[in-house]
This record gives C-alpha cells, structure tokens and sequence, in this order.
C-alpha cells in the first residue's frame, strides 16, 4: 500500500478474530464544535445549496491531498464531477445531490473532523472515500449511523464494521489473487515487506494463493520501512530469485509508501539480471505512482499488479470516461486510470442504485442502511460482480464479514501504463478461506 504507514490505524492484512462492535455513543457538542474548524479543509460542490433539506441528498467523499505522501484528489474531483452531472439531469430520483468533500491530510484527529463535519451537515453516507485512519473515523461515523459506501479497502475495518459497503477485496483479495497468478508465471517469488507486526500477516495471505497454484511459498523478506534506500535489500532479492528455470524469478515490494523507493533501487540492482521480474499490488502501486515514477521510462515498466476491477481499457468504464469528458475536462486530477478514481465512481453507482430503491420514501443514513443491510443487490455494468453485503458473508469465518467481492484482475505496466495481463478475473475466495490466518 502507498501512504505514510498505514499500518498504525489499521494494518494492511492484519486479521482481526472478532467483529468491531458498532459504537452507540453520540458526539459531544464540543466535538461538534470542531467541526467548525473544518471550513477551510473541507468544501462542497460549486453552485450546490447547503444543508440537507427534504429535496436535497447530502454526502460526503474524503481522501488525502496535498501531503507529499499518499494523495488521492481524484477521487473528490470525481465526486463533484459526479454531482454536476446528476443534478444536471434533475438529481437522484429528482433530489438534488451535494457533495462534501474533505482532506484528511492522511492524519487521524483530521480524518475524525471530516466524520464530525459529515455529522454536522447530516450526511447520509460517506460514497467513494480513501482514509488510512480507519480508527479514527470509523467511531464517528457508527456513532451517528452513516454508512460508510465504497471505500478504497485500505484497512480492515473495512472488512468488518458493520456500517462499512466496501465495493472491492482490499488487500486480502489482491495478495491472495497475485499469489494464485504468479504460482504459475514464476520461478523463486520473494516477498519484500515491513519488518512489523502488520509486515507478519502479508506471507500467509500471498503464498495461500502460490500454494493453491502447487508453487512453493514465498521467500520472506523482511525489510526496514523507513529506509531512504534498498540496494542491499534490492540484490538480496535479486540472489534468492535468480533462477536458471524457464520461469523467471520474482520479487514482489510490499512496503506501503516505500515501495516506490524500493523499486528506484531495484531498477539499478538488476540492470544485471534483467530475466528477474517485479510483481505487486495497488495500493503498493497504481497509475498514479505509475506515472510519478517516470511512465514508461520508470522502474514499474514490466510488472505485474493485481488490481480490483477491468483495466481502464474495458468498454465498461465508458461511462466514467463520458463523465470525465463533459465534467472534468482538463482536471488532471482525475485519470479514469486511477484505483481511487474508479472506486469513488462504483460507490457513486452503489448509491444511485441505493437512493432509486427508495423511491418516493425518505432518504436518509437510516434508510440507506437499511436498503444496503435488507438485501439489496447492486449490478455495476460489469466492473465487479454483483454486489450484496451481508454479516451472513463466507469470509467471515477468517474475520472479513463484509468482504463479499473477491474478484482480482491481473495488469501489467506496458508503455507506462497498467493493461490487461489476462482475460477474465480470478476469484480469490477459496483462497482465502483456505489461508491459514491462525
């Protein structure tokens, strides 16, 4: 995963044994008065009326920028892009839609102030949203009873709080689905990850998938996270996945934000060994580090990356396209490329569907929960398949209950940008019942 350590408010593959039980406080009024503080940080959409009156559908979409770590403003950008273009067409079921939006900074107290002000403004959801702080918003958030609708699956209270619709697998999903694909592409795989507790649970979740696909379990590389640089970890990686098989060797950088460090490290190291490929997940790399690390030019050009959806080639994202085209023209912010983009249009296209359930009746967080929590099923034009929560899940036996997509997509970097490795999708379910998360 990419940010700054996001493992101190919920570590990624971190598995936790119980549910979070749903918090029944209530905010205090001096917790409610800081959201006042928020005015600067957070905005709404130009031209939108305030407040959430009976014609008036109000939520919310949060995500870091301007942090110099992990910045995510396409995913805000997309949100409001997504407003002007509903309430250009008469709204959602005829209510005019307002989006608030929100910097968390990637802090907690200010990821908690974002979920304080979605209170403050009685916002029926929080659609489409990064957050590392999990831990700090998610209190906020049950407390008031505003579900929580397609986040980027970037902690594991996403995967078992019961106000969370998470919209993809997360991290368990992508480790699990890289394992199962590379057990047939590769020779000797090594795991480059953080020498952390949260850094522990990433073997078991990849070689549960290079196991299930016959392959011996991976080389577990343990590997400072705040290292300014990898050369000696770089030719490690490079001597335990030298091969002389048919298959190449493969490393797979799992370091959060420091994976792009790594990788500017390992693009010198093997300038010898150039038959020895890179492998990793987004989070840990998307189109945007893609792009930032030099395109086509850079150290991901090459590597494999299990993703959540269809490459941004499929005809089923003309629709975030056309969104783009009419009303982000010219922001580049917002890349029909990007995880975060993509995951903000498919919680937007959960909510549409959520709201049109409703019909005439009062749309609220009540009644969003209980639409959402009653059964309903949401087709997404074929970029996940169809989604339904329940506490009923099949993963909830290993600790992820609301985890109900499981689908992961192979892409490589080609011409600096992520395309379809393979047709079709690999569902990582068996896999990850099967992992042994003791």
């Amino acid at each position: 995963m990419t940010g700054s350590r996001p493992h101190r408010s919920a570590p990624p593959g971190g598995l936790r044994r119980r549910l979070r039980a749903t918090r029944t406080g209530v905010l205090s009024t001096g917790a409610l008065a800081a959201c006042a503080s928020l005015a600067a940080g957070c905005g709404v959409v130009p031209g939108a009326a305030g407040g959430s009156g009976d014609d008036t559908i109000t939520v919310m979409t949060w995500a870091p920028q301007d942090t110099g770590a992990t910045d995510k403003p396409g995913m805000p950008a997309l949100a409001q892009a997504y407003a002007r273009s509903v309430n250009a067409q008469g709204g959602l079921g005829g209510r005019k839609l307002e989006v608030l939006t929100c910097n968390d900074r990637n802090d907690g107290v200010t990821a908690a102030k974002c979920a304080r002000r979605a209170v403050k403004e009685k916002a029926i959801a929080v659609v489409g949203s990064y957050s590392q702080h999990a831990d700090s918003f998610f209190p906020v958030l049950e407390g008031a009873g505003i579900p929580y609708i397609g986040g980027y699956g970037i902690t594991n209270t996403e995967f078992t709080s019961p106000l969370s619709y998470p919209v993809n697998g997360g991290q368990p999903a992508l480790l699990a689905g890289l394992g199962s694909v590379l057990a047939d592409a590769c020779g000797p795989v090594t795991l480059v990850r953080p020498d952390t507790v949260a850094g522990d649970q990433l073997p078991v979740l990849l070689d549960s998938g290079l196991t299930s696909g016959g392959h011996e379990r991976a080389h577990d590389q343990r590997a400072d996270e705040d290292a300014t640089e990898y050369s000696g970890q770089s030719e490690r990686a490079l001597e335990r996945s030298a091969t002389v098989s048919r298959d190449p060797g493969c490393v797979v950088p799992a370091l959060g934000d420091r994976t792009g460090t790594f990788m500017d490290s390992f693009r010198r190291a093997r300038e010898d060994r150039p038959g020895v490929r890179t492998a990793t997940v987004l989070g840990s790399a998307d189109q945007t580090t893609v792009n930032a690390s030099g395109g086509a030019s850079g150290p991901y050009e090459g590597a494999y990356v299990t993703g959540w959806y269809p490459s941004a080639g499929d005809p089923a994202w003309d629709g975030l396209k056309e969104l783009i085209k009419e009303q982000a023209f010219g922001d580049n912010d917002v890349d029909a490329a990007d995880a975060g983009v993509q995951t903000t249009w498919i919680a937007y296209t959960v909510l549409k569907a959520v709201v049109g359930s409703l019909g005439d009746g009062e749309v609220s967080a009540d009644s969003v929960r209980r639409a959402l929590d009653g059964g309903l099923e949401v087709g997404t034009g074929g970029l996940t398949p169809p989604l339904r929560w329940s506490f009923a899940a099949e993963l909830a036996s290993i600790g992820f209950p609301r985890l109900v997509n499981t689908e992961v997509t192979l892409q490589v970097v080609r011409e600096g940008r992520l395309v379809s490795a393979r047709e079709g999708a690999v569902d990582a379910a068996r896999i990850l019942r099967n992992a042994d998360v003791t």
